[in-house]
């Protein structure tokens, strides 16, 4: 073999042995200095935990004798210095301001609108609705020489009108004899005239207001409302209160429609927006005339100004309903009597609403009449011929969905906006 082959491999093996020599002694150095790197941390770490252990033990030996020390003194300390110590610490005890309660919100009621303003807002409201009843007869009745088949569109105006039969025929002779629509009509004497007329038949001179607001009322004075369900009459209850506590009278309700599950809760709800308590069953389906007597008990022992009983209004058939309306006012009696109960009508149903109202008329008997929805309708006629057919007076009238769209019966204002 050839000298400097020889040379050659010797030199590569020294070269091979030297970079492993020399590749295992640098893991070695950086593998010790990792290991004095990790023993030095920890010996800090060992000396910093020593260093605050120590410092706690040095805080805690310099409290206990100063609280040793202080508990000797206090020992040490004549009775008079420890009375007056005593003293000095009730007092400041005493001047210690109360740790605050915190304080429930009171809750907040509506102010309900007042009946004077409602009285001006639904006349306009019924000037502006769909009730063509005045309009309709002003422009028959404001043409030239009337001729018969123009008095048969008056009197089948008034009864499309709700009017009823008996009322258009008085209605009708009278605007024929009267010498302001004869001949050649001026426009304002026959306005004049048919409002005339209409104030007639609708009463001017009629007491229609509540047996509570009369002088020498009852208190307290009680209210049971009647009527078909679904005629709003849950719903006016609870519009009558708002109108009552706008009067500033103390209203309860008492919730005696048990056969609808929801009229309670509803008249909870109304009574809550204006702080007026509801009496009412904790179960479904109870007794009314209990509900209405345990109202009646409870109205008396708050001495309250008005109780508003609401009743059911189902009509299965006549002698149920009697039976179960003449059971509510005669139970309610035991406790108080029984001022007022008013029918609550719907006044989109007409003459259909006719044969219902008769038939709460000879339950119960009615002092009142509440026509609701009346802006909806064009049979204002009703007015006219409820009143005549049960002999008692229309002494609110609804005219609206809003809280305060229930108002005292004005038969001018009525007049005039059915004209307008």
């Amino acid at each position: 073999m050839d000298t400097n082959v020889i040379i050659a491999i010797v030199a590569v093996v020294v070269i091979a042995t030297i970079l492993v020599i020399g590749g295992w002694w640098l893991g070695k150095t950086r593998k010790n200095a990792i290991n004095k790197s990790t023993e030095d941390a920890k010996a800090a770490a060992d000396a910093r935990l020593a260093a605050e252990a120590k410092s706690a033990a040095d805080d805690s030996s310099t409290v206990k004798p100063s609280v040793d020390s202080n508990v000797d003194a206090a020992e040490k300390a004549p009775a008079e210095s420890r009375q007056k110590s005593s003293v000095q610490a009730s007092s400041s005890e005493t001047a210690a301001p109360a740790p605050a309660t915190e304080a429930k919100p009171e809750p907040v009621h509506e102010t309900p609108e007042s009946a004077g303003t409602r009285m001006q807002r639904l006349k306009a409201r019924l000037s502006k609705s769909g009730n063509p009843f005045g309009k309709a007869l002003f422009n028959i009745l404001a043409k030239d020489q009337l001729s018969e088949a123009d008095w048969e569109d008056v009197e089948d105006t008034l009864l499309l009108a709700d009017v009823g039969a008996e009322a258009s025929e008085q209605l009708v002779e009278e605007l024929r004899n009267d010498a302001r629509i004869a001949g050649q009509s001026d426009p304002a004497e026959v306005r004049a005239a048919l409002k005339d007329k209409l104030l007639k038949l609708v009463g001017t001179d009629t007491d229609r207001r509540l047996n509570a607001d009369k002088e020498g009322a009852n208190k307290p004075s009680v209210i049971i409302m009647v009527g078909v369900n679904g005629t709003g009459k849950t719903t006016t209850a609870g519009k009558l209160s708002r109108l009552l506590v706008s009067e500033g009278k103390q209203v309860m309700l008492g919730a005696a429609d048990t056969f609808r599950a929801a009229a309670a809760d509803q008249l909870e709800t109304w009574g809550a927006k204006v702080g007026v308590p509801v009496v009412r069953s904790d179960k479904d389906g109870a007794d009314p005339a209990s509900v209405a007597f345990e109202a009646g008990a409870k109205a008396k022992e708050e001495n309250v100004d008005v109780l508003i009983i609401d009743t059911a209004g189902r009509l299965q058939n006549k002698a149920n309903l009697m039976d179960e309306l003449g059971k509510i006012r005669r139970v309610t009696e035991k406790n108080l009597p029984v001022d007022e109960v008013l029918l609550v009508l719907d006044a989109t149903t007409g003459q259909n609403g006719m044969t219902q109202a008769k038939v709460f008329a000879e339950a119960i008997g009615i002092t009142g009449v509440v026509l609701s929805k009346l802006d909806g309708s064009a049979k204002g006629g009703i007015v006219i011929s409820v009143q005549k057919e049960l002999g008692v007076p229309v002494k609110l009238v609804g005219l609206g969905e809003g809280p305060d769209d229930l108002a005292p019966f004005d038969p001018e204002g009525f007049v005039d906006g059915i004209l307008a």
